[in-house]
C-alpha cells in the first residue's frame, strides 16, 4: 500500500520538524520520516534558540512533536528512507521498513553525521567538555584553559574566533600545523601555544577533560575542547536522485532551499555550513514556505486550465 502526500520530508530534526509545522500549519499533508537518531544526542544542552537556551535536545524535539500534532495533516514515521525514484509530482519514497510513500515534494533533511572520530578519548568528552561551537558552547567554558584541537586555515580562524570567550587557549594540530609563516608568527604575537605533534590521548574523568596527551609526552591540562569535526551527510539519497553537492558533501540549494533537482528541496545541516539549531530551523521554516508556495503556483494553474 502506497500512502499519498504532498511533501514527504526525511530528516526529523529542527529543520524537518519546522518544514512539517510550516506545512501542517498550511494545510498540507505530511509524512515525516525520521530515524531517531540525531547528531546533537550526545550534547546535554543546547544554546542559542530564543526561549529555549539550554534546552535537552530529546526535551526540544518531545516539545515540537507534541506542537506538530496539533495539526491533523502531519504524519510520522518512525524508519529509515532507503530508496528515493520518481519525478517532480510523483516521487516514491522507500522504507527500511518496507514502507511506500508518495509525495509531490520531497524535503531532505537529513542533517550531518560525524565520521568516527579517530582521537583516542575523544568519544569520551563529546557533548561533555568537548565541542565543535563556540557560539553553542562557548559561554560555558568562557574564560577557562581549553586546547583547540584543528590545523591548517581553520586553526588560524579558530584563534581569532575563539579569542572572544578566553584568551587561555593552545592550539593543537595534531600533526602536521599547514599554518604559514605568517600566521604562525601572528599566533605567536598574540601568545597563542601551537604544538604539532600527534595526541596520544586525551585523559578524562567522567566526561570532564583532564589533559591532553602528546605523542611525546607533553600534557596540555584544560577544563574543555572544541576540535574540527569530519562530517558526513546524513543520508546518500540526495546524491542518489541527482541533487548537486559541494565538496564537503552538502546539497546545493538556492536561498530557499529548492535543489537542481525539480520537486526536491533541502534544509538545515544536510545544506549549509552554518550548524546550529536555530539556523537549521530557520532554513526549515524557509524551505516549508517555498514547497507551500510552490504546490499553491501548480494547483492555481491546474485549476485555470480546467
Amino acid at each position: 500500500m502506497t500512502m499519498n502526500y504532498d511533501c514527504v520530508i526525511i530528516g526529523g530534526g529542527p529543520a524537518g520538524l519546522n518544514a512539517a509545522l510550516v506545512l501542517g500549519r498550511a494545510r498540507k499533508n505530511v509524512m515525516l520520516i525520521d530515524e531517531g537518531q540525531p547528531r546533537n544526542q550526545v550534547t546535554r544542552e543546547s544554546h542559542g534558540f530564543l526561549t529555549r537556551d539550554g534546552i535537552k535536545p530529546s526535551e526540544f524535539r518531545r516539545i515540537a512533536i507534541e506542537q506538530i500534532r496539533a495539526y491533523p495533516s502531519v504524519d510520522f514515521a518512525s524508519d529509515t528512507a532507503v530508496s528515493l525514484t520518481g519525478s517532480d509530482g510523483d516521487f516514491l519514497i522507500t522504507t527500511a521498513q518496507g514502507l511506500r510513500f508518495q509525495g509531490k515534494k520531497v524535503l531532505f533533511a537529513v542533517g550531518k553525521k560525524d565520521a568516527p572520530l579517530d582521537i583516542n578519548g575523544l568519544a569520551e568528552v563529546y557533548g561533555k567538555s568537548a565541542f565543535v561551537c563556540p557560539y553553542c558552547d562557548g559561554w560555558e567554558l568562557r574564560d577557562q584553559s581549553l586546547v583547540v584541537i584543528v590545523n591548517g586555515a581553520k586553526a588560524f580562524h579558530f584563534a581569532k574566533v575563539i579569542s572572544g570567550w578566553t584568551s587561555r587557549f593552545t592550539i593543537c594540530t595534531n600533526g602536521p600545523h599547514g599554518l604559514s609563516d605568517a600566521e604562525r608568527e601572528e599566533l605567536q604575537q598574540h601568545n597563542v601555544p601551537l604544538y604539532d605533534v600527534p595526541i596520544r590521548t586525551i585523559v578524562s574523568k567522567e566526561g570532564q577533560v583532564q589533559h591532553v596527551e602528546l605523542e611525546d609526552g607533553t600534557q596540555l591540562p584544560c577544563t574543555g575542547i572544541f576540535f574540527g569535526p569530519k562530517l558526513v551527510i546524513g543520508s546518500e539519497l540526495p546524491q542518489s536522485i541527482g541533487c548537486a553537492m559541494t565538496e564537503l558533501g552538502t546539497v546545493v540549494v538556492d536561498n530557499l532551499g529548492k535543489t537542481n533537482v525539480p520537486g526536491i528541496y533541502s534544509a538545515g545541516d544536510a545544506a549549509s555550513e552554518m550548524q546550529q539549531l536555530i539556523m537549521a530551523a530557520s532554513l526549515g521554516a524557509l524551505a516549508g514556505i517555498a514547497i507551500n508556495s510552490e504546490l499553491l503556483m501548480e494547483n492555481w494553474e491546474k485549476a485555470s486550465k480546467q
